[in-house]
């Protein structure tokens, strides 16, 4: 029931025009089933002289034996009657095919919507701990896999139950007897059907599995392949994708050798039931039991009737491996969204209040233990710490990617949990470490900051981000086409394009999240000079390894092990023995290229 529910929800917007498919199906089936009867009729009665049973209410009103004579004498009218019915039976076919297959692209692109409407509002922590290559495959390969059912595979199992139904009707009104010895294989083709449905649910679902781990390594040596060239790792890379690839082949040939097995099997028990009809039908006919026209019409029939539930196995198949992509597809539409709008939307000026705040990602495990300080509207703080001591995680709170455990942090006095998760991240301006371009134009990458601001904001937030001159010394200038991930570029260009994305904002909280680590030491003083002058009234936080981009900085926090071990101005911090000191004497030593 719950698959069905699946099923349904997948259809809503188009279901009138599946449900037209379907009775489109019922009605070409019934078409189908009436050629043997009219062939039966012909061979009996118009070319071998049976007499014809008609109704009560008719064997008053009209001669049985004059409409066989001019049947007779008119044999072009079983033409006729042969070619409506096909060509009833083709429109309706036509009309199955056309909006089957409509219901299921009009389905698959509203649920491609809505899958990736809801992975964009997902948790951020959600996306972390998910495979990226796996999240693809449920939007691509599972959504087409439901796709073709819809398209093909649910109508031909309708086709095959309504067959089978109007065809046993038609047998048994025939001849009960024949009817028995007609069916007496459909018990166990069923049986091993059903077998075989059970089967290959559970190979699916591991098949399923294996290839989104398969893509997720791919993705994940795509993503990474300049690393991968650098370190020379290709043959390990390799033998990571050949083990995923093995068990996905594996698992695929397993399935091949069930369905194998299964039409060979049930291959065998439908034509041993074809030649029975055969048999018995010649030996009736002999001992004037049956007629020809019988014997031709239950051949039709019997292959009408088992063929079908034949592949009634197969359909069935598809249809677990259909409601496996749908359970995956709603693994996902069950994961609960983030509260995006939830909250106020008070004016932010940018004076932010840290009191005692406490964070895990995993309880028992802190990663912020009691952290406290204060930021003046329009001020800078810088922060200084080793890998894993708490700085990502304190800018991940700030933009409430993670609410805090305990404590609390303010925002122009305003608690940071009671204002709107969108408003905050409207509000903030962020540059990563390793930032992502898109692969569209350099103008369209630092656009994407501002909504669509003028040309004159575009230019000035590349001057400010000390990346003008190399954009104008690409062919294209601005509408060079970024590489994927931003390959055209050096890593310090990358750095710049994307601080002049998040300046043209003019937020009133900008955060920079040693995003200047792959800038030279000349170019990193001017962007600070640059972004000194604009950001007169914008708080500014500081992450970075080097104490000059540091030291200007109205306060200094250093962190370890999740704590303010330090806090205080440059000139405070090197006069008194700490982990600042310690770093200002190395780097001043050995000269901040080699840091």
């Amino acid at each position: 029931m719950k698959n069905l529910k699946l099923l349904r929800e997948y259809l809503r917007g188009s279901g009138k025009t599946y449900l037209l498919s379907l009775v489109s199906v019922i009605l070409m089936t019934v078409f189908s089933s009436m050629v043997p009867l009219v062939i039966a009729f012909t061979v009996d009665s118009v070319i071998g002289g049976k007499p014809i049973d008609l109704p009560a209410f008719l064997k008053s009103r009209v001669d049985a034996e004059s409409v066989l004579d001019y049947i007779r004498n008119n044999l072009w009218i079983i033409l006729v009657v042969l070619v409506c019915i096909t060509a009833l039976h083709g429109i309706f076919l036509f009309i199955r095919g056309k909006y089957s297959a409509v219901s299921a692209q009009v389905s698959s692109k509203r649920m491609r919507e809505r899958l990736y409407d809801h992975l964009q509002h997902l948790p951020f922590d959600y996306h972390v701990k998910a495979q990226t290559g796996d999240l693809i495959q449920r939007c691509t390969s599972d959504i087409e896999t439901v796709q073709n059912f819809i398209a093909s595979q649910s109508v031909d199992a309708l086709q095959i139950i309504v067959q089978v139904i109007v065809v046993l009707a038609i047998m048994m009104s025939m001849s009960m007897r024949y009817t028995l010895i007609s069916i007496v294989m459909v018990p166990i083709v069923f049986v091993i059907t059903v077998r075989f449905f059970i089967n290959m649910m559970k190979v699916f679902i591991r098949a399923d599995d294996a290839e989104g781990h398969m893509t997720t390594t791919l993705q994940e040596n795509l993503t990474g392949v300049r690393v991968v060239k650098a370190f020379g790792a290709q043959a390990f890379e390799m033998e990571k994708f050949d083990e995923k690839n093995r068990t996905f082949r594996d698992l695929t040939m397993k399935i091949v050798r069930l369905m194998a097995n299964f039409w060979a099997g049930t291959d065998l028990l439908c034509m041993l039931q074809h030649a029975l009809v055969t048999a018995i039908g010649a030996y009736w006919v002999v001992k004037d039991q049956v007629t020809i026209g019988t014997v031709v019409a239950f051949s039709s029939y019997t292959g009408m009737l088992v063929w079908p539930l034949r592949n009634l196995g197969q359909m069935m198949g598809f249809m677990g491996q259909a409601f496996v992509s749908l359970g995956r597809i709603q693994e996902i539409l069950d994961s609960k969204p983030e509260d995006y709008d939830t909250g106020s939307r008070p004016p932010i000026e940018g004076e932010i209040v840290f009191d005692d705040v406490c964070f895990e990602y995993e309880k028992g495990k802190p990663v912020l233990d009691g952290i406290s300080f204060r930021i003046e509207k329009g001020s800078t703080i810088a922060i200084l710490g080793a890998t894993g001591s708490g700085k990502s995680s304190l800018v991940q709170l700030l933009l409430r990617l993670y609410d805090y455990s305990s404590g609390s942090i303010r925002i122009d006095g305003m608690e940071l949990k009671e204002i709107s998760r969108e408003w905050i991240r409207k509000n903030i301006g962020i540059v990563l470490q390793e930032p992502f371009l898109f692969s569209r134009s350099i103008r369209e990458n630092i656009k994407m900051g501002g909504g669509q601001p003028e040309e004159d904001r575009v230019l000035a937030a590349a001057r400010a981000a000390c990346v003008d001159h190399d954009i104008q010394e690409f062919e294209k200038g601005y509408d060079t086409i970024v590489g994927e991930r931003g390959v055209t570029l050096s890593g310090g260009q990358r750095q710049r394009v994307a601080i002049a994305r998040t300046i043209i904002r003019n937020v009133p909280i900008l955060i920079f999240d040693d995003s200047l680590s792959a800038v030279d030491t000349e170019t990193d003083a001017q962007i600070r000079r640059a972004l000194k002058e604009r950001r007169k009234n914008t708080t500014t936080i500081i992450i970075s390894h080097r104490i000059t981009t540091l030291s200007e900085a109205d306060l200094i926090l250093v962190l370890d092990g999740g704590r303010i071990v330090q806090s205080g101005t440059h000139e405070e911090l090197v006069s008194k023995e700490g982990p600042y000191r310690r770093i200002w004497e190395i780097q001043s030593t050995l000269g901040e290229d080699m840091v």
